[in-house]
């Protein structure tokens, strides 16, 4: 199987119903996840993520992982969070060597990923400076260089362009582009139209919500 497939999934918090039955197949290539807060975007990349465990129903992920555990997390996902969890205390290059480390890459493949990296993303001459003396589009580029440090298969964007001008934004969607191809598989939660001309196939959630 090359796809993330979600089947009878349910979710709650507390008693706040998020899906209910809930089916879905994503495939290979660049998914977008449209709507508002609170439609359950986030909540289904935390859930095919292994973030999250359903209350019912199964999540399947393309092989060899089959389904959310830690072994996937650390070597098959690349997931940048709304809140982007970079170490604060660490330079933008030893985050990167760091998720590289965790994800067993050489320590001279390691160093030559993160000079590509920052250098394709625009941020190489801030790689050594900690995350709070960037900008808010030079943080969210240096989250993402994190999560495809390890090259992963699967990469969970949470509102990656959110706050971002137009330039920060065309960045971003290059990277993506550049790297998404094969069977690799990046899903975006967003409610920026911006990045619908990317999209592969566009999943409307507030569709879902008024249904």
């Amino acid at each position: 199987m090359k796809s993330v497939l979600c089947e009878g999934v349910d979710f709650s918090y507390g008693p706040v119903e998020v899906f209910k039955d809930y089916g879905i197949v994503i495939r290979p290539g660049i998914t977008i996840l449209r709507g508002y807060s609170g439609s359950g975007k986030s909540t289904l990349l935390k859930l095919i993520a292994g973030y999250l465990k359903p209350g019912k129903g199964k999540i399947s992920l393309p092989e060899p992982w089959v389904s959310p555990n830690k072994k996937f997390q650390q070597y098959g996902l690349g997931f940048v969070f709304q809140r982007l969890n970079l170490l604060p205390l660490a330079t933008v290059r030893s985050n990167l060597d760091i998720a590289a480390s965790l994800s067993g890459l050489p320590k001279e493949e390691r160093k030559q990923k993160t000079h590509d990296i920052l250098n394709e993303l625009g941020i190489l001459e801030l790689a050594n400076r900690k995350p709070s003396k960037l900008s808010g589009g030079q943080q969210q580029r240096a989250a993402i260089a994190r999560a495809w440090i390890k090259n992963p298969s699967l990469l969970l964007l949470d509102e990656p362009t959110s706050g971002l001008d137009n330039d920060n934004t065309k960045i971003i969607q290059r990277m993506i582009q550049n790297h998404i191809h094969g069977d690799k598989i990046c899903i975006i939660a967003t409610h920026d139209p911006r990045l619908d001309e990317i999209g592969h196939e566009i999943i409307d959630f507030n569709i879902r919500l008024s249904a």
